[in-house]
């Protein structure tokens, strides 16, 4: 009997090669085949794990990646995006951010829970839309009842079926006034319900993120809050019995449930410098050690069970794909059993003046349709010629060699000072049609660029 992931990550990607995810990714992602192959692999295991029996599928853990590589070349990105394409719960946290057990600060776990509380927002925005249709005609009645005056008893005879007949046309003229907006500026009152919790903290152990209380669930007579009359316009109104009636609508026992096994079956965490906790301690005394921060990340990689408000969450088959620079450390300077889980290695390249061309125009959202789309809305026509984009690269290129290699990320720095003057004139330029040639990219970088004292604080 074969198994399956949740439902909204088995239909997009389920007919996806990995050539065609390589694709996808080209589409955002310049250059990096080696990483987009890897992930690309490890995606399509997923969806091979689906189809087998549960008893091999459960003995099936995914394949870890380490990707090797300077900042600003695609290393997030190709996760972001690989995560989007599966519609897969997806989380970005940095290892540095953790503490050892014992010390102030984030613990380990508290990734897992971030994954579980984003898990659960996909699936209740997911719920809200299925549920939207029916919210807005209940909402429609509650406002009708508000607006139409209280009806008398009727009686069962002939006079009674004639006056419920007329109540009935009445109420369906003022649904019409209602949908034709021609009762938009009358003011009706409704029952608002008062968030006014009391507000405390309970701290116990070395983490606040160890105590799990809903004290809401334990004490609710205490905390249902009191109701008070509001004056809204129709419109407003109809928006928030509509948001009230979704609530009601959606059950959020099955919406947990669904979204921790999404967690625990499609669940992708990529943990960001991770090389800031690799090296050998060399040091004494009474510093947060970095190996003790790898050993508590270890069991989680390895698979455990995690306690969560929604439940125990398992991590066997969440993937992990971790990133570092490994400037000063090495992959191997992590610890054994954690470089053991993460079988996978990939190095991603640095960029060059090739690849900042193809940056700034191939992707969907390349930047330099970013920029001519902002100025739009100025009224701006705003075009580049294909030197002045070579001229960008060129410029950014060697900012990059000479001061701090911060890869594709130099361009937002570049382009910005480029189009400084125009974003700041724009509304009173005369002239609404800017080209963007060499000389005015000269003009307006090459001084920044010759001087690197300059340019290592403006670019």
């Amino acid at each position: 009997m074969p198994i399956y992931l949740p439902e909204s990550t088995q239909t997009s990607t389920e007919s996806l090669t990995p050539r065609q995810i390589v694709a996808e990714l080209d589409k955002h992602v310049i250059g990096q085949a080696a990483a987009k192959r890897a992930v690309a692999i490890a995606l399509r295991n997923r969806m091979r794990r689906q189809k087998l029996p549960p008893e091999l599928a459960e003995e099936i853990a995914p394949k870890n990646i380490l990707m090797i590589g300077p900042t600003g070349v695609g290393k997030t990105e190709i996760a972001r995006r690989l995560a989007r394409l599966a519609q897969s719960p997806f989380i970005k946290v940095e290892a540095s951010k953790y503490t050892e057990v014992g010390y102030v600060g984030r613990d380990v776990e508290s990734m897992v829970r971030d994954l579980v509380e984003l898990g659960v927002e996909m699936v209740r925005a997911e719920r809200l839309e299925e549920v939207r249709g029916k919210a807005a005609l209940n909402a429609e009645e509650r406002l009708l009842d508000i607006l139409l005056p209280p009806t008398r008893p009727l009686a069962s005879d002939e006079d009674g079926i004639t006056a419920r007949e007329q109540q009935n046309q009445t109420r369906e003229r003022f649904r019409e006034q209602l949908r034709s907006g021609r009762l938009d500026a009358r003011i009706v009152e409704i029952d608002v319900r008062e968030k006014s919790f009391p507000s405390f903290e309970i701290i116990a152990g070395s983490s606040v993120e160890e105590v799990d209380i809903n004290l809401k669930d334990m004490l609710p007579g205490l905390f249902q809050g009191k109701t008070r009359k509001r004056r809204m316009k129709v419109p407003e109104a109809k928006e928030f019995l509509t948001q009230e009636e979704e609530q009601k609508l959606i059950d959020m026992d099955s919406v947990s449930r669904t979204a921790v096994e999404r967690v625990e079956q499609a669940g992708i965490i990529f943990i960001d410098e991770i090389d800031k906790i690799a090296g050998r301690e060399g040091s004494h005394g009474p510093e947060v050690s970095r190996e003790g921060v790898q050993r508590d990340i270890l069991p989680i990689v390895e698979g455990t069970t995690v306690n969560t408000k929604y439940g125990m969450v398992r991590t066997d088959h969440i993937l992990f794909i971790a990133a570092g620079a490994f400037h000063v450390s090495k992959p191997s300077d992590l610890i054994p059993e954690l470089q053991g889980r993460f079988p996978i290695r990939v190095e991603l390249e640095a960029l060059g003046k090739n690849e900042f061309v193809r940056i700034l125009t191939e992707p969907r959202s390349a930047l330099v349709k970013q920029y001519t789309a902002l100025m739009e809305t100025e009224g701006i026509e705003l075009s580049f010629t294909e030197d002045a984009i070579h001229r960008v690269a060129d410029f950014a290129t060697i900012v990059n060699e000479r001061t701090e290699n911060i890869g594709a990320r130099r361009l937002h720095t570049v382009m910005e000072k480029l189009l400084d003057e125009i974003s700041f004139e724009g509304p009173d330029l005369p002239d609404k049609r800017v080209r963007i040639d060499d000389a005015y990219v000269q003009k307006m970088l090459a001084e920044i660029v010759k001087n690197e004292d300059l340019s290592r604080y403006i670019l």
